[in-house]
């Protein structure tokens, strides 16, 4: 199925910018239909709480909101006029919880882009990447707080180690695939999927018309992770594709593992399905 319709997490960090470009660039590439959305949070205040607030002072957190909204808008509507995507976009507000209404409008797209947690926030509590790629039943795309190329899908790492989370994520990416200029599938430290692993899932897109090359390394005692950031970097990809979470997040969270690392150490946007 062809990518037809993104969907672009806008909300009020510096980089925002950059992910709804991201964003942008790959609608124009795929011919799609991009839609903003921000979401609306209101105040969480206490009912003993709420008694003792004057209506002047609700009246000021309100507005507070609403500027922070309109320059969400803001960011939105610019990007779209420079890449020309007027015309093909729109602009939405939810009322809500984010991770409820994201994860609720992700599943009517085809794609959602969101950007990566700054460092700042990281272990503070904002885990809202990793908790909508648990909730969506979608497909993902992760833009770097650093930034992105200006564009994305032109050289595409497939990690891949056999497991279901991989061949949904394979399966996923197709439509960014399909318009590659080239495919690396990568295994790390291997186990049961035969001597050459990520040649079976190499031959599969062959025979979707796709080139891909299989590669393999040892972890060489370096997190799994880092082996894929340095593959990354040394192959020129712009694109990681992977599963997410193979193991289960709360033994991610104690003990490490790929998604993790790889979601506080990104430097290329991370295509992730679950």
């Amino acid at each position: 199925m062809p990518l037809k319709d993104i969907l672009v997490y806008v909300d009020d960090s510096a980089h925002a910018a950059s992910t709804v470009a991201a964003a942008c660039s790959l609608a124009l590439r795929h011919d799609a239909h991009l839609t903003g959305l921000t979401v609306n949070r209101p105040p969480e205040i206490p009912g003993f709480a709420a008694i003792e607030i004057p209506p002047s002072a609700v009246e000021i957190l309100r507005q507070q909101r609403q500027e922070v909204l309109d320059k969400e808008r803001e960011t939105f509507e610019k990007a779209v006029s420079a890449a020309g995507l007027t015309g093909r976009s729109g602009f939405s507000v939810a009322s809500g919880r984010p991770l409820e209404s994201l994860s609720l409008r992700s599943r009517y797209a085809d794609l959602t882009v969101i950007s990566q947690n700054a460092p700042e926030s990281q272990g503070g509590g904002d885990d809202l990447v990793d908790e909508l790629i648990m909730a969506s039943g979608r497909p993902i795309l992760v833009v770097p707080y650093i930034g992105a190329p200006a564009e994305i899908g032109r050289k595409v790492l497939v990690a891949w180690n056999g497991s279901r989370e991989a061949a949904r994520a394979v399966s996923d990416a197709m439509p960014i695939l399909e318009s590659a200029d080239s495919i690396e599938v990568f295994a790390v430290e291997p186990n049961g999927i035969g001597g050459m692993p990520g040649a079976d899932i190499a031959q599969h897109l062959a025979r979707h018309g796709l080139k891909a090359i299989a590669a393999k390394t040892a972890g060489l005692d370096i997190e799994v992770g880092d082996v894929l950031l340095n593959q990354a970097a040394d192959s020129g990809a712009d694109l990681i594709v992977m599963g997410a979470y193979g193991h289960s997040r709360m033994r991610e969270l104690v003990l490490g593992g790929a998604t993790r690392h790889i979601l506080g150490h990104m430097t290329v946007p991370v295509l992730l399905s679950h």
